[in-house]
């Protein structure tokens, strides 16, 4: 686990933004508000898998996709009496008081609490109620009011389920939320009991009525409208002030019939996923709050990489429209606060029920399966740093914040660039899923575009960058203990020849591209003398930029050769003639700095166009290297010119395609 001084800024950071509310949260026109009348913004997680588990949360998809599913499984290899003291520790770990406690402190004011009917009212009993599901509510609900955060209640698996997916737990030949007027009642009256139990419970933040419908309902979602409106005037009989929100058909994307309101406390509700982050994306949503004057909720998104979270909660709060992430926890992941290890033994189940592997003997099942649920608990989590960094940090700056303490001369692992920004802390050409697709190869360690490995080498923080392409680079922060010059070699492994990389310091480049070898194998690493540099002590920024495929790149290292005494530094300004020359697409320029100067350093065309920027600022004295890229240029006769202080020179080169 990271340390507490990390959520403690963060904490500082969500105070400065946004404080949490006071009282019973309500709906005043298109904002959500307190007791006071300030408007809170809804920034929230969804406990996924607790109550209702789903099968890819628990890598049992391809066999056991949805929450009886799941549990049947356990039964078939258990029994029955075991597979329900399983469940019991299953929930007594999975959602613990630490973990409320740490999403406050993350900046979360909100949690979205996904219940199963069956935990609160038993299936083959209507109208019966058991102390269950009320009694885990109840406990969680002391946990939010203690560290101040809002619990929204969502009913995510209704009586008969209210889609034919998994999220909704619905069983195949019995009849559907839809196809059973006693399903509907029971849901009704379940809402009765909930509101009567919570009605003045003011850290209650609201009933979200049905999660993600997923029905061919007729006339324009008759349905659901009236299922709503019935379960309204319920919950008004008994409680007149929380909030209620409405979640259209389709997974929560379609209002079709929803509109105008019914009530004046409610939100509507919608679900994003998988798509552009863009005002187009969400304009059928505020046309709808336009119009009807209602607030606006997105009630779960993520699944997606740091960057799709980062630019989806700009969006939204750039629009006043709070938001829930989804989900807390999963089995292997990380695109969630925490990842939770696998036990050897629940490792083994999975083998045998995807058919790969033998049945344990019950004792060793049990063994397993107490052992997984143990694991669940957040002591003995990783917690995902990089994504919680993602939604609340990089949201408001562009800045940098280091991965790690990089001290100069050392070791930089690949694997561990500078938290930040897609195209500011790193680039890779597939970064985000809007299209059914995937954003990363390795899916381990970190949840950016560029994609990890599993690392063999003999010195390794455990992962490689891999699956390199053109365009494609990490930035890291660099602390230089002593001014001198030093040599970059590097780690790299390839399947064959043809990469390059080129380095860069303080937006300079370092010398020219770097040739990869040929190492014969992906694990087969090698080291690679890179260029002479010289750095004063202090902090640097440090890129690593890749060129064309077929490599893995491990880490970077800086051996101090020489300490930078006076009479090293160079005697005069000089301005070197470019190399190649004539060149094509791509050419360097060398240029020395005796002392401390700003720099401009230009390309003209023949007739004194300025044509690019390269340089524009205050440099240290040393030796430079400067990489020109004249890809989108006509070929021809071109000048470059240096100013440093009072020194001015030009030089010409020649670009030939």
């Amino acid at each position: 686990m990271k340390s507490i001084l990390y959520y403690t800024g963060l904490l500082i950071l969500f105070i400065t933004l946004n404080t949490n509310g006071q009282g019973f949260l309500r709906v005043e026109e298109k904002k959500i508000v307190d007791e006071t009348g300030t408007p809170v913004l809804l920034r929230g997680m969804g406990l996924g898998g607790w109550m209702v588990p789903e099968g890819y949360m628990l890598q049992t998809s391809s066999f056991a996709n949805s929450a009886h599913e799941f549990r049947n499984k356990i039964i078939s290899v258990i029994g029955e009496a075991e597979t329900d003291k399983f469940f019991k520790l299953y929930r007594q770990n999975m959602v613990t008081k630490k973990d409320i406690q740490q999403l406050a402190e993350m900046g979360f004011n909100s949690i979205r609490l996904p219940m199963h009917y069956n935990l609160y009212t038993p299936k083959d009993k209507p109208f019966e109620y058991i102390n269950e599901g009320f009694e885990l509510t109840d406990t969680l609900l002391a946990w939010c009011k203690e560290y101040k955060i809002y619990l929204i209640l969502d009913l995510h698996a209704a009586p008969g389920g209210q889609s034919d997916d998994n999220i909704s737990d619905y069983i195949p030949g019995e009849p559907s939320l839809w196809e059973s007027e006693t399903n509907r009642l029971r849901t009704i009256d379940l809402w009765k009991k909930l509101a009567t139990r919570y009605a003045n419970e003011e850290w209650i933040g609201g009933y979200d009525l049905i999660n993600e419908t997923k029905w061919n309902l007729p006339n324009s979602n008759k349905p659901l409208r009236d299922l709503f409106i019935a379960i309204t005037n319920a919950i008004r009989e008994v409680d007149k002030k929380h909030i209620l929100f409405i979640e259209g058909n389709w997974y929560a994307t379609d209002f079709t019939g929803l509109t105008p309101p019914w009530d004046n406390n409610m939100v509507y509700s919608f679900h994003k996923y998988w798509n552009n982050n863009d005002l187009n994306s969400i304009s059928g949503y505020m046309s709808m709050r336009q119009q009807n004057n209602v607030p606006l909720w997105l009630g779960e998104s993520g699944e997606n990489s740091n960057a799709w979270f980062t630019d989806a909660i700009e969006l939204m709060e750039a629009n006043d429209i709070g938001w829930c992430w989804w989900t807390f926890k999963k089995i292997g992941s990380i695109n969630s606060p925490w990842n939770i290890r696998k036990s050897t033994g629940y490792d083994a189940l999975l083998k045998y029920w995807s058919g790969t592997g033998s049945k344990p003997s019950v004792q060793a099942a049990i063994t397993g399966l107490t052992q997984q649920a143990i694991y669940f608990n957040n002591d003995n989590c990783e917690f995902n740093e990089d994504m919680i960094d993602a939604m609340f940090r990089q949201v408001s700056t562009t800045e940098l914040k280091p991965f790690r303490e990089n001290k100069i001369p050392g070791i930089i692992f690949g694997s561990d660039y500078d938290y930040g920004r897609f195209n500011i802390a790193y680039r890779d050409n597939d970064y985000q899923n809007v299209n059914s697709g995937t954003w990363n190869n390795g899916w381990v360690y970190r949840n950016d575009g560029i994609d990890l490995e599993s690392c063999s080498d003999q010195y390794t923080s455990g992962y490689n960058i891999s699956h390199i392409a053109t365009g494609e680079y990490v930035v890291y922060t660099i602390d230089v203990e002593q001014t001198g010059t030093y040599r970059i070699s590097l780690r790299t492994s390839a399947n064959k020849a043809g990469g390059k990389i080129l380095l860069a310091i303080d937006g300079s480049n370092v010398g020219s591209t770097i040739d990869v070898p040929n190492s014969n194998g992906w694990q087969n690493w090698r080291t690679v003398t890179g260029p002479d540099v010289v750095l004063s002590a202090g902090k640097h920024t440090y890129q690593v930029r890749f060129f064309f495929d077929g490599y893995n790149f491990n880490y970077s290292q800086f051996d101090l050769i020489s300490s930078l005494a006076k009479e090293e530094l160079p005697a005069e300004f000089s301005l070197e003639q470019n190399y190649p020359n004539p060149f094509n697409p791509e050419t360097t320029i060398n240029y020395q700095l005796p002392k401390q100067s700003k720099v401009v350093l230009k390309i003209f065309d023949v007739l004194g166009n300025e044509v690019m920027e390269l340089e524009n600022g205050i440099k240290e004295a040393g030796n430079y290297s400067v990489n020109f890229d004249a890809a989108k240029l006509a070929s021809g006769i071109y000048f470059y010119r240096i100013m440093a202080g009072e020194y001015m020179q030009v030089m010409k080169m020649i670009l030939m395609k």
